[in-house]
């Protein structure tokens, strides 16, 4: 039962953080982002800190360490959710899950530079592959009447990018802080920092914070992003790092971008035009050869050991 929890718990963040593109966009119909974000953290903070208190994470972190723990922070949450949040403001849910899914990529080729991880031949070919699935939408969507907005991509880039060298430092970080102390820091750390870009460059104030969410439309996709799709999915996520390496975790990646094109073209009825479908497979299939052929490597040279 051990050996496939990391499994279960992949497929558990890999469906929260689907959805979550759908309820983002939702929610950027009525406010902006940095709006959201605060909110959707405030949300987290507040939780993971009334779990510590009634003594339900143990967090024990040292000042010494605290410097590590920035600096993935910097990354995942601060940084990521700017470019995403940002980016979902010029592309649509289920676009923006399709490109989230070249997640297993950048942390292949980030691994080169900070692991010393060298993808093989037959890696660096899936890899060339699931970028052109990138170039071929972009290209079409250039040729096309299609309605599009490339900042929307580029955004959604960097939010890639960043996703990446997350799972690279938490993969590091395993070995000295749990799960729950990653988590709690990300949370905690994301509600400081986005509440701090609200209240300093928009007309926010107390008494009107907390007005926005009386809208439904507003408070249902806040409790979701804020409970399921920070807390609970960020813990699985730095769970699933801790029991199997980067690559592996990454590639749940895949099931994520499955269910948020299936959210976005039945739920909110986006179009998804047949260039994106090409993209998609080409995007898919690269993601898919990168990581199984990468997991046969690994298993050789465990045996080679």
């Amino acid at each position: 039962m051990k050996k496939i929890l990391p499994y279960i718990s992949g497929l558990l963040f890999s469906t929260i953080f689907g959805f979550s593109f759908m309820f983002t966009k939702e929610a950027l119909e009525v406010i902006s982002p940095f709006q959201l974000m605060g909110y959707r953290f405030l949300t987290a903070g507040l939780l993971v800190n009334i779990l510590w208190i009634v003594g339900i994470l143990k967090i024990n972190i040292t000042l010494s360490k605290i410097k590590y723990l920035l600096l993935v922070t910097i990354a995942q949450p601060v940084l990521y959710f700017i470019f995403e949040t940002t980016g979902m403001n010029y592309t649509t849910s289920s676009e923006a899950g399709l490109l989230v899914s070249l997640i297993p990529v950048v942390v292949t080729i980030l691994a080169i530079f900070f692991l010393n991880e060298k993808p093989s031949p037959i890696q660096s070919i899936f890899i060339i592959l699931s970028v052109a699935g990138v170039i071929f939408i972009t290209i079409m969507k250039s040729s096309t009447e299609v309605s599009g907005n490339f900042l929307g991509m580029a955004l959604i880039g960097g939010a890639v990018l960043m996703a990446g060298v997350h799972n690279i430092m938490s993969r590091k970080l395993s070995v000295d802080f749990s799960p729950e102390v990653i988590t709690y820091f990300m949370m905690t750390v994301g509600a400081l920092v986005f509440n701090t870009i609200l209240f300093s460059t928009t007309p926010t104030n107390l008494s009107n914070y907390f007005e926005p969410l009386s809208n439904t439309q507003v408070l249902i996709p806040i409790i979701y992003l804020g409970v399921l799709s920070s807390v609970l999915a960020f813990f699985f996520v730095n769970y699933t790092l801790s029991k199997l390496p980067a690559s592996q975790s990454a590639v749940f990646a895949n099931f994520a971008t499955v269910v948020s094109i299936l959210a976005g073209v039945f739920i909110r009825h986006e179009p998804f035009y047949w260039f994106q479908v090409v993209g998609a497979i080409l995007i898919i299939i690269g993601v898919w050869g990168t990581n199984y052929f990468g997991n046969i490597e690994e298993q050789e040279t465990e045996l080679k050991g």
